[in-house]
């Protein structure tokens, strides 16, 4: 998914495409997860293929427009997006290319691989994200760029949750049911669990490929990609209940089953007569980590979507930002985290058989 994204990215800023979608007059507009309270007085009429300006919408909050014009947006916001990717791109490529060797014998690598490339595609998606911001708030890169770095942020996003909690599945399994755990086809599993991921995710995100997601905020003098979308627009209403819908299954559900996995894990190495101070240390860190970065942004977007529903408009759309671009650290972290946990442990356990023999179980 990821290289696809990638191709067709580069591919439309060579040509400078604009696709424009037909929406229908809209009496209301709300925002979505990173969407802005917005109305369209009159439909905009459908422009060519050829036509660079993006239709116009206009804001209803001084609240967005003091948000877009910001020092939040356009100054604290990117300059986290360059760290990480400052920081995470070199970090990735260095796990990529030490783990990648060690996928035939190692079936954590495969894991491990995934995440380092979904993580690596996260954070390309972050330079353009990060010259949006820089410059306003203002997308100079066409419609058909904004579409793929939108669904290129949001996939790998996903991914990257998805692949972590596989990584803490695992390790659960090792850690707690370790004779199961031995019998398993341990590559075979972690093979389709990598590639079920990416094709389900791959998939989700197809729809942020079909509608517009650039408009023109002529109050500002700004065209904004992803963050204003007139969502009563006939192309646009669903993706209320999709987003809801992606928000629980992409952010949620991987929060739980990580927590979930490194309680027990944590409570099952604590009743054993070996020391595992310093696992129990390095897996502990991990959990914070995950959760300071993935629990804001799945928290704030579910509530986002639920007071929607509701037909109410919520007040943190600032709140719900940071919460975003604190959720994209985990993309430069993420290496340093293997890096503990590989040194934690040697990679490997051990525990006492029912024949008082050792069990060595590589993680």
């Amino acid at each position: 998914m990821g290289k696809l994204l990638f191709f067709l990215l580069v591919s439309s800023l060579l040509l400078d495409v604009t696709f424009q979608s037909k929406g229908k007059k809209a009496r209301k507009s709300k925002r979505n997860i990173t969407e802005v309270t917005q109305q369209a007085p009159h439909s905009s009429p459908p422009l060519s293929p050829s036509a660079p300006t993006p239709p116009a919408l206009r804001l209803l909050s001084n609240d967005t427009a003091a948000y877009l014009a910001g020092p939040l947006s356009t100054r604290v916001i990117p300059g986290v997006y360059m760290l990480a990717v400052v920081v995470g791109i070199p970090a990735n490529v260095a796990i990529l290319s030490a783990v990648a060797t060690k996928v035939r014998t190692v079936s954590s690598t495969i894991l491990y691989c995934s995440l380092a490339v979904s993580d690596l595609f996260l954070l390309l998606s972050l330079i353009f994200k990060a010259h949006y911001h820089l410059h306003g708030n203002h997308w100079v890169f066409g419609e058909t760029a904004c579409r793929i770095v939108t669904a290129c942020f949001y996939g790998n996003l996903y991914c990257s949750a998805h692949t972590l909690a596989c990584i803490s599945v695992k390790r659960y399994l090792a850690v707690v049911h370790p004779f199961l755990y031995k019998s398993l086809p341990k590559r075979a599993c972690t093979a389709w669990a990598s590639l079920a991921v990416w094709g389900v995710f791959g998939a989700a995100v197809v729809p942020k490929l079909l509608v517009h997601q650039s408009y023109r905020l002529p109050q500002l003098g700004l065209t904004t990609c992803h963050d204003v979308l007139p969502l009563d627009y006939s192309s646009h209403a669903p993706l209320l209940y999709y987003n809801l819908g992606l928000t629980f299954l992409g952010l949620l559900v991987p929060l739980v089953v990580t927590a979930v996995c490194y309680a027990r894990i944590v409570q099952e190495l604590k009743r054993s007569h070996h020391d595992w101070t310093l696992y129990l240390k390095a897996s502990s860190l991990v959990f914070v980590i995950f959760v300071a970065c993935f629990g804001p942004a799945a928290t704030l977007h579910f509530l986002h979507y639920v007071c929607l529903l509701e037909g109410g408009e919520e007040s943190f759309y600032g709140y719900f930002k940071v919460a975003v671009c604190l959720c994209c650290l985990h993309a430069c972290l993420d290496p340093f985290l293997f890096l503990l946990m590989s040194k934690s442990t040697g990679s490997r356990l051990y525990f006492m058989t029912l024949k008082g023999k050792m069990l060595n179980i590589s993680t």
